[in-house]
């Protein structure tokens, strides 16, 4: 969702579903959570809050104007209500003050599109998420409150029931905590609220657009010959998004299979497109092998200076010390004297966990490294891919190679 035309295409998409109850989740129009990030950095130490602020306004703005119609007047309540949240005063809780921010872009998106395709005919009702999603205080990265989402879907679903409402638009990524502020389930977020809300509206089908036409088995920006993959599990899904295929959100996943909800990931650009389906029968899963590559990864080797074994009291001390500064780790592996670990390079987060583990362990890293992992793979695949790059750690299950490597000087 960038602009008019993106907007004009949600409504050609939905009107090739007339016989069915929708709930059209949407997430920030274009750049914008990026622009409300900034925004709120801005906030916090002085800068040009009001010029950040009417960037946001004009591009919403442009794109109402562009569609015509009143949906102007549908847009200023809210963009008002942003002006009076980033201009007042900040307070102590950073996250807290992050989300109810950036939750503004999902606001303005829905009310645009919702107001867009009311004036073209279509039976929709605007519908606030937060008053369905309910989740704890963690801020930035909320977990749901199920129970308490169970209970207030009740109203979700009277809706759909009514006769003259035949889409709910709603927002993506943002629930409200039991305080009653605004919470956001991370970054990416809004495919995750179409598996939450299809799990609570028990739905047919949940199904992801998307600006590639499924599911592929690698990313086109790093391997040439991508291909798509037609079936996979839901076990297959999971996998690839946490290793880090990027087309769907990691938790999207699980409030599917809870109740066996087939998930569709089309195309965006062709909605005619076949795409992906994601459902529980695990035959197709390993007729493609499925490429996964992330750069700029530093491997970090750990040893006890006193020459002990790395056992679990002194792995349960590196795990608390990488929870403490939110490390993630992308691969791990220990041998007698020392534990590895692969995870995004970041020179602050890479500082304070030499400073905190200087005590008691040697620190070591590599970095400029690339981390390779491979589903399904096979020999001919290993070799094409790792071929004239140094190989310094590699771990290997039945199904999935991990190789952290770097490329030689002189490869490409």
């Amino acid at each position: 969702m960038k602009n008019a035309e993106a907007v004009r295409n949600v409504e050609t998409i939905l009107r090739k579903y007339p016989d069915k109850k929708i709930v059209t989740v949407i997430s920030a129009m274009g750049k914008t959570t990026n622009s409300l990030e900034a925004l709120n950095t801005a906030r916090g130490n002085g800068k040009d809050v009001e010029g950040l602020l009417e960037d946001v306004k004009n591009f919403h703005l442009e794109i109402a104007a562009e569609l015509g119609g009143e949906i102007e007047d549908e847009i200023n309540p809210t963009l008002a209500e942003l002006s009076n949240v980033a201009l007042s005063d900040v307070g102590s809780n950073s996250d807290l003050e992050y989300d109810q921010v950036v939750c503004f872009g999902e606001l303005l998106s829905t009310k645009l599109v919702e107001a867009f395709l009311r004036s073209k005919g279509l039976n929709t009702e605007w519908l606030d998420v937060r008053n369905v999603i309910k989740t704890d205080n963690n801020h930035k990265h909320a977990s749901v409150d199920w129970d308490r989402s169970s209970i207030k879907a009740q109203v979700l679903n009277a809706h759909l029931e009514q006769d003259n409402i035949d889409i709910i638009v709603t927002q993506g990524f943002i629930g409200r905590s039991p305080l009653g502020n605004t919470t956001t389930l991370g970054r990416e977020g809004s495919d995750f609220t179409a598996g939450i809300l299809a799990n609570l509206t028990n739905a047919s089908e949940a199904i992801i657009w998307k600006d590639v036409p499924g599911m592929l088995n690698a990313d086109p920006k790093w391997f040439n010959h991508a291909v798509k993959l037609d079936r996979i599990s839901y076990r297959e899904a999971v996998e690839l998004s946490y290793f880090g295929a990027s087309v769907i959100h990691p938790k999207t996943i699980k409030p599917l299979q809870n109740k066996s909800i087939p998930l569709r990931v089309k195309s965006f650009i062709d909605s005619d497109l076949l795409g992906t389906t994601i459902h529980e029968d695990m035959a197709y899963d390993n007729l493609v092998p499925s490429y996964i590559f992330k750069p700029d990864q530093t491997l970090v080797s750990i040893s006890p200076k006193d020459f002990s074994f790395i056992v679990e009291g002194q792995l349960r001390e590196i795990f608390q010390v990488c929870s403490d500064i939110n490390v993630r780790i992308n691969l791990m592996q220990n041998s007698a004297l020392n534990f590895s670990l692969v995870i995004d390079h970041d020179d602050e987060k890479l500082a304070r966990l030499s400073e905190m583990l200087n005590s008691a362990f040697d620190v070591k890293y590599n970095t400029d490294l690339q981390l390779l992992t491979i589903r399904h793979y096979d020999q001919h695949t290993v070799a094409s891919l790792t071929t004239g790059n140094e190989i310094l750690l590699e771990q290997k299950s039945r199904q999935t190679l991990r190789i952290a490597m770097r490329q030689l000087e002189g490869q490409t």
